[in-house]
């Protein structure tokens, strides 16, 4: 989340303005129609519930990575049906939200025939936001997880030299009494959308969170972005987790790990060109109990125990006040958006 800012400084804005002036901007960098329509929904929903890391912020990286020739914008996805319960998508070097839509049809159908389904993604590129990519999941009543890898920035526990990328983990769960709960974490200690921000912004990282081109510990994120690196959070189990995400998201899939690409030959790339796995489980065919009933019994119990807030909730809560108030963006970057999206 971003700082607060002056509230004489912002404009208010509808999902529906803010996502149509993003697909103008896509579409005119070079992506397909649809192509466009994707991403564009994509980064407005970061930007509506609050994501600001992953939602107008990441436009630049988006067309600095497409002028760049290292992603392509027009590819089409090729959905490949080979099993029962496993789907793979040749993302074609495109993006992979892209990729999900054009499987997740047959995903869900899989699912609930089979009660579980498998979607690897490879070849494909995620600069986004990992929630978004699983809620849609749980409002249809089924359960999901996925992982993406990303490009190498994070050290290994007990390593020197980072090798992991920040390797989110994304989870939705139905509940009867509520939203969907739904968590999306880094498996490093600190998003590098996050570290981004914070460089941007000026301000200082707490501890922990990264070390500087030495190796040493430091606080500075832009000592961390200039040849630094990322820990893993939690030590070893963060490290262990991140490597799990690096052979589910690139070893099964057939995506690259996140050392395994090379963009030098593309400057200005920003987008991680790896792979991407979802598991959707269909819960009623578990226990033969209702699902949602008992995850809104946990819930209650969490509340019972003293927690106030539920995953996603600080999400539901953006994305209520964005839709009666409008998405709040400065209007210098309002006016830039507009000035792209007419060029």
């Amino acid at each position: 989340m971003s700082a607060p800012r002056d509230s004489l400084d912002l404009h208010h804005v509808t999902f529906t303005e803010l996502a149509e002036v993003l697909r103008q901007i896509f579409l005119r960098h070079g992506t397909s129609p649809e192509v466009a329509q994707v991403l564009s929904h994509n980064c407005a929903s970061a930007q509506r519930d609050g994501s600001h890391s992953h939602g107008i912020f990441r436009i630049p990286g988006y067309l600095s990575s497409l002028a760049s020739g290292w992603v392509d914008g027009k590819a089409v996805p090729v959905v490949e049906d080979v099993g029962a319960a496993f789907i793979r998508v040749d993302a074609a070097n495109g993006f992979a939200q892209p990729a999900l839509a054009a499987a997740q049809p047959l995903l869900i159908e899989k699912a609930r025939h089979a009660g579980i389904a498998i979607l690897a993604i490879r070849s494909s590129h995620h600069f986004a936001a990992l929630w978004p990519d699983v809620e849609p999941f749980a409002t249809q009543g089924l359960v999901a997880l996925s992982v993406v890898n990303s490009m190498t920035c994070v050290v290994p526990h007990g390593a020197q030299k980072p090798l992991f990328g920040t390797n989110p983990i994304a989870f939705a769960a139905p509940r009867a009494g509520g939203d969907p709960l739904v968590f999306d974490l880094a498996t490093s200690a600190i998003a590098n959308g996050d570290v981004q921000i914070a460089a941007r912004e000026g301000r200082q990282l707490p501890t922990g969170m990264g070390v500087d081109r030495a190796g040493q510990p430091t606080q500075d994120p832009k000592a961390i972005l200039d040849g630094g690196a990322l820990l893993p959070f939690g030590g070893y189990k963060g490290s262990a987790l991140s490597m799990m995400v690096e052979l589910l998201a690139a070893a099964l899939t057939g995506g690259n790990f996140s050392f395994e690409f090379d963009w030098s030959k593309h400057p200005g790339a920003q987008t991680p060109w790896t792979g991407q796995l979802f598991i959707v489980i269909d819960p009623d065919k578990g226990s033969g109990q209702h699902f949602a009933e008992r995850s809104e019994e946990l819930v209650r119990q969490m509340h019972g125990v003293g927690q106030e807030r539920m995953p996603g909730d600080r999400r539901y809560a953006e994305r209520a006040k964005s839709l009666t108030q409008g998405i709040a963006i400065s209007r210098a970057e309002w006016a830039g958006l507009e000035q792209q999206a007419a060029v």
